[in-house]
This record gives structure tokens, C-alpha cells and sequence, in this order.
């Protein structure tokens, strides 16, 4: 159960949002737009809220202080913020059960192919579970497959011990946060203590086996958000492998090849109305086994995108004569391209920017000035 602020607070919010967090100002622009039910937004920042306070539960020394958020900010929901960290210890202890075979939500696990693994307890894997398995945390993972990411880490656990499957360590910056074990570990308490700015909350070890929120920050007593289902994610289906001539050579596109191999040939399209851009991207593909297909002028890319039907799209958002919103709309609206993998290049940093990119089906970002890694790395991960 929980309490919903009225919606017309929301739609008069259309200002002064520079002070507002990025993520806040984000939610509130989906439910404004109406891509968002308040009641959705409400479970939202539950979730990130339980999120935050995880982390927070694991931090064994540091300073923190809590902040109010501007008056003019639109208040979508109310948390019993008591109940929320009860839940949270909860999840940690499941967590740490693991221990020490998984330490962090975060860490990427891999299957780990040995024929000289011959363990009967090693059975089939879903197919599609280990067809994400190539990167992906484990907390991906769960949102990916439409499971809970304990009862995923559960599931894999016996492989992990096994040996049948790897844990990478987190990616950056998600391996900055407190791990869920450490061979150290001791529980933490939260006091508050007066400073020049006021107060402010320490968070301290303590040999106690309890962790308890500090009695000085208030909680309104509303019940807590009622956890709902999630929405599941489309089957994946498999694409068919194209064959691609090395002699394609059509104004005004430029077609570049690396090297001749057994390995399927992916074809990539770049879309993009500098030719600095695309000679930057053409530039860092050519070592791999790609062959890159450069569009110059916006108004001829879909004909070009049907023609030469690619396996990644490499789109940018700002373009004369064409905004990238309407052509991303207009490639997803054709059914062979439902599921080629198209990804924004732009110079936009903003949270909101992001959002309207996946409303219209996007599958990445990639801000520009961008390095050779960051796009492999994208690339990578939609083709892998």
C-alpha cells in the first residue's frame, strides 16, 4: 500500500527543474508525458530507494548527510522509509548467504566451457539465460529474464561453486560499491553527530549484531509500497546470418572490410551527417571483422538501411533535415528491423534524452566524444 501525490501536481511541474535530480526529473517527465502511471513511478522509486539503502547498509565508515529536495519539487509518493530498511537487511542476509562464492549483485558471470567438467549436477541451462550470459551483472541478468535476482543467484550457485560458471568482477563504476561480503565484514550503525553545517550522520563498525537506522531521521508512517509483478521482456528470436559481398560501393556511401575470415562478416551502418564522425567510426571498426556502411545524407538512410538490411544500426540523433527520434520510429516500424540493435551516437548527455531514446526503441547511447573502446564495447555487446 502506499500514498500517490495528486497528478496535476505533476503536470504544473513543468520549471525550475535544474536542482532536481537527474533520475527524479526523468520519472516525473514519463509520468508527465504519460508513458508512466503515477502508481508505476511510485513502484519505481521504491525500487531505486531500496537500491540506495542496500548500498548504504554496507558502507562500514563514512560521512553522509541527508538533504531535502527543493519546495517545488512534485512529491509522487511516500515511503516508510522504517519498513524499507527491514526488507533491505533481509535481502542482505539472503545476499551474504552466498558468501563467499558471490560477493556483489554486480559481478558478470560467464559460462565456463571444460570438457573435463562431467558433473551430473551441471543440467541444461535455460537457453536464453546463457545467451545473455556474455557480460551482463547478474542484477541485468534478473531484469533481463523477468526473475528475481536472488532466485537467480540461487539458481546459479551450484554451477559457481562448480566451477561450470565464472564471476567476473563488476564493471565500472558499479565496482566502487561496498560488496555484499568481505572477509572482514562487521556490522555498521548510523549515529548522528553535530558539525559546523548541522547535523550529520557517521556511519561507524560496531561488534553488535544488529544494524539500526538512526531514531533522528523522520519517517512518516505510511504503509510501504506493495511490490508488484514485472513486465516481462520479448522472447529473443534468432536473426539469419547474412552474406555480404566485399565490393559494395555505392555514392554517396563508402563501404569499408577488415580482413577475409571464416567468422561471419557483420555488416554495420552508420548514419551521421558529419563525415568526421563517420570516418572516426569507420576508423576504429576496420581492425575488426566488420564491414562498415557510411550514410552521409539522413534523408536516404532508410532506403539505404532496407537495402543493405545491416545487423547494428549506428544512428545520430541530431541531424539536418531529419531528427534521429523519427528515424529510429521509422526503422522500428519495419519488421525486419524489430530487433537489429540500433544505437543513438550523440552529443546529448541528458537523463531525459536517454529516456525518449529507448520510448522509441533504441538499444544504446553513445555520447559523443566517444573512444574506439567505448564503441567496441557497445558494438560488441549487441553482436557477441
Amino acid at each position: 500500500m502506499f500514498e500517490v501525490d495528486s497528478p496535476n501536481q505533476l503536470m504544473q511541474h513543468q520549471s525550475n527543474s535544474d536542482n532536481e535530480p537527474p533520475d527524479y526529473q526523468a520519472i516525473v517527465w514519463l509520468v508527465n508525458q504519460g508513458h508512466l502511471h503515477s502508481t508505476q513511478a511510485a513502484v519505481l522509486i521504491q525500487e531505486l530507494v531500496k537500491e540506495v539503502i542496500e548500498s548504504l547498509l554496507l558502507i562500514k565508515m563514512g560521512n553522509y548527510e541527508l538533504s531535502d529536495l527543493p519546495p517545488h519539487v512534485p512529491k509522487i509518493c511516500r515511503l516508510d522509509v522504517e519498513k524499507i530498511i527491514e526488507r533491505c537487511q533481509t535481502r542482505l542476509e539472503r545476499w551474504q548467504s552466498f558468501a563467499p562464492h558471490i560477493s556483489s549483485p554486480y559481478q558478470r558471470p560467464y559460462l565456463f566451457i571444460n570438457k573435463s567438467i562431467q558433473n551430473p549436477i551441471f543440467v541444461d541451462l535455460q537457453p536464453n539465460l546463457t545467451y545473455w550470459m556474455k557480460g551482463f551483472s547478474l542484477r541485468h541478468l534478473a531484469v533481463i529474464m523477468n526473475q528475481d535476482e536472488i532466485q537467480l543467484a540461487q539458481h546459479l550457485y551450484h554451477y559457481i561453486v562448480n566451477g561450470g560458471i565464472i564471476l567476473h568482477e563488476a564493471d565500472p563504476p558499479f565496482d566502487k560499491l561496498p560488496k555484499t561480503f568481505s572477509p572482514s565484514s562487521s556490522p555498521t550503525q548510523y549515529i548522528t553527530e553535530p558539525s559546523e553545517s548541522g547535523l550529520v550522520n557517521k556511519v561507524v563498525e560496531v561488534n553488535n549484531t544488529s544494524a539500526k537506522a538512526s531514531p533522528n531521521i523522520p519517517v512518516e508512517n505510511i504503509e510501504p509500497l506493495e511490490e508488484l509483478s514485472y513486465i516481462s521482456s520479448p522472447s529473443l528470436e534468432n536473426h539469419q546470418e547474412l552474406t555480404l559481398p566485399n565490393n559494395i560501393n555505392l555514392a554517396p556511401e563508402r563501404v569499408t572490410t577488415a580482413t577475409a575470415t571464416a567468422k561471419k562478416v557483420y555488416k554495420i551502418i552508420s548514419v551521421d551527417d558529419s563525415p568526421t564522425i563517420l570516418r572516426e567510426i569507420s576508423r576504429f571498426l576496420e581492425d575488426e571483422n566488420f564491414a562498415v556502411v557510411t550514410i552521409e545524407d539522413p534523408l536516404k538512410a532508410v532506403m539505404s538501411i532496407i537495402r543493405h538490411k545491416p545487423d547494428l544500426i549506428l544512428l545520430d540523433l541530431n541531424m539536418a533535415g531529419i531528427d534521429g527520434y523519427e528515424l529510429c520510429r521509422i526503422i522500428r516500424n519495419n519488421s525486419m528491423f524489430k530487433h537489429v540493435p540500433v544505437i543513438f551516437v550523440t552529443g546529448n548527455k541528458g537523463l531525459v534524452d536517454k529516456v525518449k531514446a529507448n520510448l522509441v526503441g533504441a538499444s544504446g547511447y553513445l555520447t559523443k566524444p566517444f573512444t574506439r573502446a567505448e564503441l567496441l564495447k557497445l558494438v560488441f555487446m549487441h553482436l557477441a
